[in-house]
């Protein structure tokens, strides 16, 4: 599978909801001669939407992977889920990703979650290009979407195309194609074949000067990035294409711009030349920067590898499709080369692992490709063998060893309680919910011995109803289903200083052990507990008594809080001092002591509930702005803006999820049908006293 490492581009295909990623997706493969004919999400024929849950509701919900050819390129694609409880999809998705092409629906624009999506690419430094979709819907506006991605994504777009008529055909104006504004060409994209003919004709004569003063506004934002440039334009000189594209190509590789391109997928109109932007100006794997980790032997050790086939062996496992025949793991390839029936290690485990079978991935399938015998650096892929390893794991070189940063995921926000209806179905049900956790690392599942119910936890009401409806229809499940429900945490609300103190007679020894803790709130409520070892150096406790210190609380830490057990989030809590006498100072001492202390911590910190609080996206028609705002406000929302935009009003807003459970299609009847809604986690905020109350009962 060895391959030039210049054409390979690894990307994914990442947006809000309903911008048509997946029809994209369909018309790369259609465009490549992958597929005779472009499927639809409508009529659930597309490649990488193959779950019967994303047939039924017309959403992708598993990121997919396909492969394929364009001109010189070889193509690694992910088309990824848009709606927010499957963002982890997308997370783990640009982990391992080289580039991205964000759409945005030419109608709606910059969304809630296409904030997310572009947060997420932020965080991974991943290069991007534009395609604004749906030129040729009601409503449809370029030149305003464009100027929103700008301020609302700190981003800085230039145009290298520019719509021709924008709507559909019975309006005055409709979208005919595009003008390219780097060769100064209109293409036109025929309808007989979906688009895969295109006529590359001269500018109307109409159009020119418009399209040439977008052309100078594409060259004055290059020259910035372009000494060449620059000197040809004082000069007064031509600029060639090439020089052109070679400049976009650096500016977007170094995240300084994106290019944005445009037109219709659904018709094909625009997607041949994104695909060519798509080798153009996202990287490959060389343009990237080397990877870097730790020793797993050595930890304060970091160590890289560079994408090279003569480095040593390193890849991460990015997702894992649990299969009767085998689990799937999902490997992006950083350097070296993985041969089949090979060992490889796991630092993050400490395990050797097998690699029995390698495949080629397509869609979530791997039968419509062939076995293969080795993957090399760059390449993304399917192995079959090994047992431990879950999503964000390391693989590497037995000798050669690294541990990569592994995958963090946003925290569960919503509950629900499931009982088996026999002992049979228990044991079923937990295999199962086994499965589905090593599938989803944004799904946790946990067992109550006292009454006999499994809660199990998700991003959001879809979330669970997918699960739900997998566990019935894919798994044949006898299980009762109970209402949702809040996952709140606890905090503390003030400092404490505590000891923690053993002092008692058990059997013929006297144990003793104090230890000084204190407990602080940290200022991101949502941030896991951290658990420090202060003690001055010359009053350090020997290392094993310091080791079961510290481990007791951590694991104090993991168990919940005092109000409802719920899980705690944003406390530091560090050993001051400790303090041992000759005799009766060991290790079940000190765990006697640091369990006092904690319980004592949490109490004098003053335990406070926390409950998840909702960012959400609503667009609404004005004439249904007034209740809509007035419903947000009972169900105690906080507006933070509203704008027009066009025909409709968007309303930004934050909510406590407890509030707005159903919240679809309350929204739907307010507005007769008209408004809709998009929300994401942002947060926790202190609960009502009435609900700690009632938890603390």
């Amino acid at each position: 599978m060895a391959r030039e490492l210049k054409t390979l581009r690894n990307i994914g295909i990442i947006a809000h909801i309903d911008a048509g990623k997946t029809t994209v997706t369909e018309q790369m493969l259609y465009m490549s001669g992958t597929k005779h004919r472009a499927g639809a999400v409508d009529s659930g024929t597309t490649e990488t939407d193959d779950d019967p849950e994303e047939q039924q509701r017309g959403i992708t919900i598993f990121a997919a992977c396909v492969t394929f050819k364009w001109k010189d390129y070889t193509v690694n694609l992910l088309d990824t889920p848009g709606h927010v409880d499957f963002t982890a999809e997308v997370e783990r998705c640009l982990r391992v990703l080289d580039g991205a092409v964000v759409v945005f629906s030419a109608r709606e624009g910059v969304e809630a979650q296409s904030e997310t999506v572009w947060r997420q690419a932020n965080k991974y430094g991943v290069p991007r290009i534009v395609f604004i979709n749906k030129l040729d819907r009601e409503g449809a506006d370029f030149y305003r979407v464009l100027e929103e991605i700008g301020p609302r994504l700190s981003a800085d777009p230039i145009a290298i195309q520019i719509p021709v008529g924008q709507g559909p055909s019975h309006t005055s104006d409709p979208f005919r194609g595009v003008i390219d504004l780097i060769d100064l060409k209109f293409l036109k994209f025929s309808r007989e074949d979906a688009g895969k003919t295109i006529f590359v004709e001269d500018i109307p004569e109409e159009l020119l000067a418009d399209a040439m003063d977008w052309r100078n506004v594409m060259l004055e934002k290059l020259y910035l990035h372009s000494s060449e440039m620059m000197e040809l334009a004082m000069e007064e000189k031509p600029i060639p294409s090439e020089m052109i594209r070679a400049a976009l190509r650096d500016a977007c590789i170094a995240l300084k711009i994106q290019p944005v391109l445009c037109g219709s997928a659904l018709h094909g109109a625009g997607v041949q030349p994104l695909l060519d932007g798509v080798g153009s100006y996202l990287p490959c794997p060389i343009d990237r920067p080397a990877v870097t980790g730790i020793d797993p032997k050595k930890p304060e050790k970091t160590l890289e590898r560079k994408p090279s086939a003569k480095e040593p062996f390193c890849g991460l496992v990015f997702k894992v499709l649990p299969a009767k025949t085998g689990d799937m793991f999902w490997i992006r390839v950083y350097s070296g080369r993985l041969d089949s029936n090979s060992r490889v290690y796991n630092p993050n485990r400490d395990k050797k692992e097998n690699v029995a079978q390698l495949w080629q991935i397509h869609a979530t399938k791997r039968e419509k490709q062939g076995q293969i015998d080795a993957l090399e650096c760059g390449d993304i892929a399917c192995a079959i063998g090994p047992r431990d390893s879950i999503t964000g794991d390391t693989l590497c070189d037995t000798r050669e060893m690294i541990e990569l940063p592994s995958i963090q995921f946003a925290q569960s926000v919503i509950s629900m309680a499931i009982e088996p209806e026999n002992t049979t179905e228990r044991k079923k049900l937990a295999e199962v919910l086994d499965m589905l956790k090593r599938q989803d690392p944004t799904f946790h599942a946990s067992e109550n011995s006292e009454s006999g119910q499994t809660l199990i936890s998700g991003m959001g009401e879809l979330h669970l109803e997918v699960i739900k409806n997998r566990l019935v229809r894919d798994f044949k499940l006898a299980v009762k289903f109970y209402k949702p429900r809040v996952s709140y945490r606890e905090t503390i609300n003030r400092m404490a200083e505590v000891v923690g103190e053993c002092n008692r007679q058990v059997g013929a020894n006297q144990l003793f052990a104090r230890l000084q803790v204190r407990f602080e709130p940290l200022e991101d409520r949502s941030a896991k507990v951290i658990v420090l070892d202060r003690t001055p150096v010359e009053k350090m406790l020997p290392e094993n008594l310091r080791q079961v210190a510290l481990e007791e609380l951590r694991n104090r830490a993991e168990g919940g809080g005092l109000i409802g057990s719920f899980p705690l989030t944003g406390i530091r809590i560090s050993i001051l001092g400790a303090e041992i006498a000759e005799t009766g100072s060991d290790e079940v001492a000190f765990r006697i002591a640091a369990n006092d202390a904690f319980d004592e911590g949490l109490k004098q910190g003053t335990p406070t509930l926390l409950e998840p609080v909702m960012k959400m996206d609503i667009t609404t028609p004005p004439d249904y702005l007034g209740e809509i705002v007035g419903d947000l406000q009972q169900r105690r929302g906080l507006i933070e803006r509203t704008e027009s935009r066009g025909a409709v009003t968007s309303v930004w807003a934050l909510a406590p999820l407890k509030e707005l459970f159903g919240y679809s299609s309350a929204i739907r009847s307010l507005s007769q049908g008209r408004a809709g809604c998009s929300m994401e986690p942002s947060g926790y905020q202190v609960a009502p006293d009435e609900d700690a109350e009632a938890f603390a009962m």
